[in-house]
């Protein structure tokens, strides 16, 4: 992958709002004199040179190159953001115009033909990181935002963004140096020069070892929140998985027919499973058929069925349970399953207890009533969380690179409670392994990053953020 190659105080632009028909587009601009620069092309070029940080200026946009009659380009307001107090920490500029793709884009080429260049991946939020205005959580968590699929993704993202995981972690740290300067009172002072056992209280590691081992184990939920899971809806043929798919999306995506093998392909949608973003597949009946179409949709039911976070097969609890019922069930072992009762409005209440005995997991439903679906969705969550379950008040981690930074972090300083009570190992020994726990953690809020980390990072960004 090509990364971008990123060189601060160059007045940048980019577009930062879709390039598609809209009320306003957003076209900014951040670097060495940009507030200068952009007054070459602004109606009112005193105006937005005078004017104040965080203020905003009406104008037009115009094209100097051109005949006077022909110059206006766009009536705009301007947003001038002078640093160090703007988002980049350098001079900005924002111009809010009309929002057809003919205006953005000429506005945009405007400003790369009078001193601008296209800014790179991620760029503007690098500049605010490099320029200390934010960190690399906070930073990780804006693209977070950006990509959330649900409220509580989007609530999660959001408290990072706040500095609740940044927080943490200095909390984390605060403990290791508060345990190295007690290390260095004993090196100064000591009374046994030979051993570490004893020779100081190790209550702030076992803190931060606690701390540190909670937000190591918090990666899996909050990976799911952002990436979502996948759920597959199995079943005979007119068991009411389409009927189901429909109530679970609360919209009519899916065909619903009393003939059988209406769906012979699957049908794919995303879903908010109480704040789980979930991409919701509707398959084929399974059955055996001549039909090579149809054939052919029930082994994608199967194929999809084995790579899915939770399967829900679903029986016309009217009908009742048959063998091939559990055959199939029984053939995903390692796919948690629901046995999803459906029509149970129309079935004895004595057959639906006696059909819950099949398997462990159970819900009893009408997909055309909407009964028990609110307490389905809650099954699903539970199975999809599994000990993760509980919501977490504390911060979570945002990314895979900081859960990695964070263990390494465990690690040592797991290593060094160890050696801290044992009579074998010097104070040194303990020292070193705190000094590289407190250099993974740098690494996680960005004190301490590889140029090649920054890259990879900031290039998936969108351009314009």
């Amino acid at each position: 992958m090509n990364r971008p190659r990123y060189v601060p105080d160059e007045p940048i632009a980019a577009i930062a709002t879709a390039l598609a028909p809209g009320a306003i587009g957003i076209v900014r601009a951040s670097g060495k004199n940009s507030i200068t620069l952009f007054s070459r092309i602004f109606s009112r070029a005193e105006a937005v040179m005078r004017a104040p940080g965080n203020s905003l200026v009406h104008g037009w946009i115009v094209n100097p190159a051109l005949p006077e009659k022909e110059r206006r380009i766009d009536e705009v307001m301007a947003a001038v953001y002078r640093s160090p107090r703007s988002f980049t920490g350098e001079d900005m500029v924002e111009i809010f115009c009309h929002g057809g793709i003919s205006v953005v884009t000429a506005v945009f080429s405007l400003l790369l033909e009078n001193g601008f260049r296209k800014a790179e991946r991620g760029e503007f939020t690098f500049r605010a990181y490099v320029n200390g205005k934010t960190d690399l959580t906070r930073a990780e968590a804006v693209k977070e935002i950006i990509d959330s699929k649900t409220d509580s993704s989007r609530s999660r993202a959001a408290g990072r963004l706040c500095g609740s995981l940044f927080n943490q972690i200095d909390s984390v740290k605060k403990l290791i140096l508060d345990t190295l300067s007690a290390i260095e009172v004993e090196i100064e002072y000591p009374e046994d020069e030979e051993t570490v056992s004893d020779s100081f209280d190790p209550s702030f590691l076992e803190q931060a070892q606690k701390q540190l081992s909670d937000l190591a184990s918090s990666w899996r939920a909050e990976k799911i929140y952002q990436d979502g899971a996948k759920v597959v809806l199995c079943g005979k043929t007119n068991a009411g998985k389409s009927s189901l798919f429909n109530s679970l999306l609360k919209e009519e995506r899916a065909i619903v027919s009393s003939t059988e093998g209406t769906t012979r392909d699957w049908l794919e949608s995303w879903a908010d499973f109480s704040g789980i973003p979930v991409r919701l597949f509707d398959t084929a009946g399974i059955r055996s058929t001549d039909d090579a179409v149809e054939a052919k949709g029930v082994e994608l039911a199967k194929d999809l069925s084995a790579g899915a976070d939770v399967i829900l097969y679903l029986v016309d609890a009217s009908a009742g349970i048959s063998a091939d019922d559990i055959s199939f069930m029984e053939s995903h072992p390692a796919v948690p399953l629901i046995l999803v009762l459906n029509k149970c409005d129309k079935a004895e209440i004595s057959n639906v207890t006696e059909m819950k005995k099949a398997w462990r997991e159970t819900a009893a439903v009408s997909a055309k009533s909407g009964a028990g679906i609110e307490s389905l969705i809650l099954k699903i969550k539970k199975l999809i969380l599994g000990t993760e379950f509980t919501e977490r008040e504390q911060a979570g981690l945002g990314s895979e690179r900081q859960k990695n930074s964070v263990e390494e972090a465990l690690e040592r300083i797991t290593h060094a409670l160890e050696i801290s009570r044992t009579a074998s190992y010097g104070l040194d020994a303990v020292v070193q392994d705190l000094e590289d726990a407190l250099a993974s953690l740098g690494e996680v809020t960005g004190e301490v990053s590889p140029d090649d980390v920054l890259e990879t990072i900031f290039s998936r960004f969108c351009v314009g953020k």
